[in-house]
């Protein structure tokens, strides 16, 4: 966010460091996007609120840098914001043009399929677009069940989240991650850590649903077999933009444009933003209005996104400028206590700019530390990375609030008259789940 991430001389120096309280705007922003939906969820529903809190917490930092002679890290943050919200909007309105209907047997094979596919998509069409896709006719399926929160539980675990960990386009976190120069395809080396989550969860799953399959009524399963429609998909013309999507992240990186186009590294993102832009803008043309009717989309929740995400990226420059400084006086310097630290606050904080804040502070250790294995254009080692990188897709599973979709799959849940459970009683699944497995990824995976 700051002049330490931009590239070339624009890294060669801090330009100052602001004091400490500078830091509570972007806490104060973060706090209340996870405590006002649940205690002041009248006012905190209207767009018009959100944009105001987030105004109020990044412009005062904005300001802050401008008055200090940094505008250049408030226009490359600014910069970085749009590429950002160009990307989610253009992913939020390909996947809200495709629907999928029907009714299948309920059973448990049938179920763990439905989450299987979806960690599956959830990397290459994000979590939130994987999910809106699948949750409705999941629901349909197990309409005829009693017993089937647990499996918009495990829903959550997977499509929501763990999904999203291969591509930069599956969760937010790790788009950032690629702003600020990660490969596009390093991400595919966390392959192993997601195949051992997603086996794991759909292992237990399936034990889990089959004990509560031989428990529903004769009724109920009679019911699910006669209530059965085939899965019908439309939209399908979406996956073709979808697919243009993925191949201009991967292929139109700025050093890319910059070699094909010879232009400047903002020529080169602004070349990048508008093919994204025209995807988007293809999509919405492309698809018919009845196909958006029968998915509900509207443009709230990008709005949303949009507003928030204004006010993170500006308040969030001056605990990023600070981690820069000094990140190596945490005491984090080992992969498992980044994974902890990330996870620990993206289970209760947005994990986009939770990721951006230890992002920078794995910068900062490694050069403090002069650590090698350096993930090429990034500054940070190999196994602080892939610490960080799952610390904030992982643990967003944690709680209802830990990632946007999470608290979207559970408003539809309920909408279709699914109990669920509290947010202290989610909890209880996520800790006695969720936690002994990552207990395992670290003993696994981050031992290096």
């Amino acid at each position: 966010m700051s002049t330490a991430l931009l590239p070339g001389a624009a890294q060669e120096h801090l330009v100052f460091e602001p004091a400490v309280p500078w830091v509570l705007p972007f806490a104060a922003l973060l706090l209340g996007i996870a405590f006002l939906p649940l205690f002041a969820a009248r006012w905190w529903h209207p767009n018009r609120n959100k944009l105001l809190v987030a105004l109020a917490c990044g412009l005062p930092i904005a300001g802050l840098f401008v008055v200090q002679g940094d505008g250049a890290s408030v226009a490359h943050t600014l910069h970085e914001y749009t590429s950002f919200l160009i990307l989610l909007a253009a992913l939020y309105t390909i996947s809200g043009g495709i629907v999928l209907t029907g009714d299948l047997r309920a059973t448990p094979w049938v179920n763990a399929a439905f989450l299987l596919i979806g960690a599956v998509l959830a990397s290459f069409m994000g979590t939130t677009g994987a999910a809106m896709l699948l949750v409705r006719p999941l629901l349909k399926t197990n309409s005829e069940r009693a017993y089937k929160v647990h499996t918009v539980v495990f829903f959550i675990f997977l499509v929501c989240n763990m999904g999203g960990c291969l591509t930069p386009l599956g969760d937010p976190p790790l788009f950032l991650g690629y702003l600020r120069g990660v490969p596009f395809g390093w991400t595919l080396g966390l392959w192993k850590e997601w195949a051992f989550m997603a086996g794991a969860l759909l292992a237990l799953y399936l034990v889990l649903d089959h004990f509560y399959y031989r428990k529903e009524p004769a009724p109920r399963r009679i019911a699910d077999l006669q209530q059965v429609q085939p899965l019908r998909l439309r939209g399908q013309l979406n996956f073709l933009w979808l697919g243009g999507v993925m191949a201009a992240v991967a292929l139109l990186t700025f050093r890319n444009l910059q070699q094909w186009l010879a232009v400047s590294e903002f020529m080169a993102s602004f070349v990048r933003d508008g093919v994204l832009a025209s995807l988007g803008f293809l999509a919405y043309a492309t698809t018919s209005r009845q196909v958006r009717r029968t998915n509900e989309f509207t443009w709230a929740p990008i709005l949303e996104v949009a507003f928030l995400f204004f006010g993170i990226f500006l308040s969030m420059m001056a605990p990023i400028r600070l981690l820069q400084l000094h990140g190596g006086e945490l005491g984090l310097h080992t992969p498992v206590q980044f994974f902890w630290a990330t996870g620990a606050l993206s289970s209760f904080l947005d994990n986009a700019p939770t990721y951006a804040v230890f992002f920078a502070t794995a910068r900062s250790v490694a050069e403090s530390a002069g650590m090698t294995g350096i993930v090429d254009g990034t500054g940070v080692p190999h196994p602080l990375l892939v610490a960080v990188s799952l610390g904030a897709v992982f643990m967003g599973a944690n709680t209802y609030i830990g990632n946007a979709p999470n608290f979207m799959v559970k408003a539809i849940a309920e909408e279709s008259r699914v109990k669920m459970p509290s947010f202290f009683g989610y909890m209880g699944y996520s800790i006695a789940i969720l936690i002994p497995l990552f207990a395992a990824v670290s003993v696994l995976f981050l031992r290096a």
